[in-house]
């Protein structure tokens, strides 16, 4: 717009035209001086433009920068909801990792279709599933055990293969920082460090049935359904241990060891008390 020499009336200084105006600034000469205002907020409560035609081209540019002053208070104050919201959620994280009991069967054991054999160890992470029925179908399943002391065990069985023999594939610890019952997503992430992928010649050596039974059922091998059990957090130290016997390469040795060994601190079991694998497979 161009405004220079426009007429305009203010409410304190009576009649003046405007000699200068960007879109920030307004002067306008007034009898005795030249007064500075903001531009176009001036013209919202305290001066009025006697053209006509401009005025009204004047009210559409101060309603567009009102929506706008609005919109930009909406997203300042989402914003301070969202930074209000991540510093409840690191309080009740920093509760819970604080007052964090250890669970004895905080371990898990996912069954991997045939395209999760390869995401899983590709992406280091696996999901959890959806719940099937009550008033959260659909949602991702919680794995509310899950913690810091936590690792998930990959497994799958061959095509045609009985479920005794479910092979381990690999085996993570959860991510440093993870709360299984703060995960809202389903997505279970691994630990920046401790996991490890068996070659398939380790796999077909390590049976899960090997460590695993159901004591109410223990002659009984099934999976039934669901992505993901939880069991002893001895039987995953016991995994850990023979996987460790497994590795020729010095390093991936190393590696496993380290593991192992924090993996017994995160939960308080003293490697050289841990019982010989008593699973199912075992008792044959």
């Amino acid at each position: 717009m161009n405004l220079i020499n426009k007429k305009v009336t203010h409410k304190r200084f009576g009649t003046g035209s405007i000699v200068k105006h960007n879109d920030s600034s307004i002067e306008i000469h007034f009898a005795s001086e030249n007064k500075m205002f903001v531009f176009p907020d001036v013209f919202a409560k305290h001066l009025k433009l006697h053209d006509k035609s401009e005025a009204n081209s004047l009210e559409k540019i101060i309603q567009k920068k009102e929506m706008e002053r609005r919109e930009e208070e909406r997203k300042k104050e989402e914003e301070k909801k969202l930074q209000r919201k991540k510093l409840e959620l690191r309080w009740e994280h920093e509760k819970l990792m604080k007052n964090h009991k250890l669970h004895l069967e905080s371990q898990m054991v996912f069954w991997c279709d045939t395209e999760e054999q390869n995401s899983s160890f590709s992406e280091w992470e696996v999901f959890s599933g959806v719940l099937k029925s009550g008033n959260n179908k659909g949602k991702p399943n919680k794995p509310s055990r899950l913690h810091q002391n936590s690792a998930v065990l990959l497994t799958a069985i061959d095509s045609g293969m009985p479920e005794k023999d479910r092979r381990i594939l690999g085996v993570y610890m959860v991510n440093e920082d993870f709360i299984g019952k703060l995960c809202e997503d389903g997505n279970i992430p691994a630990h920046s460090k401790y996991r490890i992928q068996l070659t398939e010649q380790e796999s077909d050596q390590l049976l899960f049935w090997q460590y695993y039974i159901n004591e109410k059922f223990p002659e009984k091998m099934t999976w039934n359904t669901g992505k993901y059990r939880y069991f002893e957090n001895s039987w995953m130290a016991q995994i850990l241990l023979d996987i460790v016997s497994l590795k020729s390469d010095p390093n991936e040795r190393e590696l496993a060891q380290q593991f192992f060994k924090h993996f017994c601190i995160m939960n308080q079991i003293t490697a050289q008390e841990l019982p010989k694998p008593n699973g199912a497979l075992m008792r044959i």
